[in-house]
């Protein structure tokens, strides 16, 4: 059955959608972005734009949410990687999440999905060990706008293909939420 032109002019725009997951479509416009900016070990090697959304919708989205009271929808998040000297920078920036809240993040071993433990543990440089620096670790404190930055410095860099997303957890307990609580997560490749 042939299609109506008003039909037909409502699917072109989805034949231009990428496909596939977020890693894989490179530049994914406003909904987020991540490039390499310069070559590794040669300071900022990766940033990464997004903003905050669901895991389940149509396009895949590059950061997701799983506590919107915290972490709201169109909420923005920006990750730079900086590698130098055998060290390892994480930055992260948040714009329009809670205010006057404060932010563990973590970086993971696993990609972001649905299921908040998609994201797996901590990537750890030496598995089980307690070091300070076994871990990139840091606090996001928003200011009651809910702006906020953090970083982290490391004295080494990921190892290939073993470092996938940073999240925020919950933090200080609030409405129905532990501290450990995954709030967002997003997806950055270290």
């Amino acid at each position: 059955m042939p299609l109506s032109p008003a039909v037909g002019a409502l699917l072109v725009p989805l034949a231009l959608l990428p496909i596939g997951p977020p890693a894989a479509q490179g530049p994914a416009g406003p909904a987020g972005s991540s490039a390499p900016v310069g070559p590794a070990g040669a300071g900022v090697d990766r940033v990464v734009d997004a903003r905050f959304d669901r895991a389940d919708g149509f396009v895949p989205a590059r950061a997701i949410t799983h506590a919107p009271d915290l972490v709201p929808y169109g909420s923005r998040v920006r990750v730079t990687v900086d590698r130098a000297a055998g060290r390892t920078s994480v930055t992260v920036r948040l714009a329009g999440v809670a205010g006057a809240h404060e932010f563990p993040a973590h970086v993971h071993t696993g990609h972001c999905g649905a299921d908040p433990a998609s994201s797996g543990p901590h990537y750890q440089q030496v598995a089980g060990s307690e070091a300070v620096d076994n871990e990139v670790r840091m606090t996001v404190r928003t200011d009651p706008g809910g702006t906020g930055t953090a970083s982290a410095t490391v004295p080494w860099g990921f190892r290939p293909d073993e470092a996938h997303s940073l999240v925020l957890h919950a933090g200080t307990p609030v409405g129905p939420y532990a501290a450990a609580d995954r709030a967002a997560c997003v997806d950055v490749g270290f």
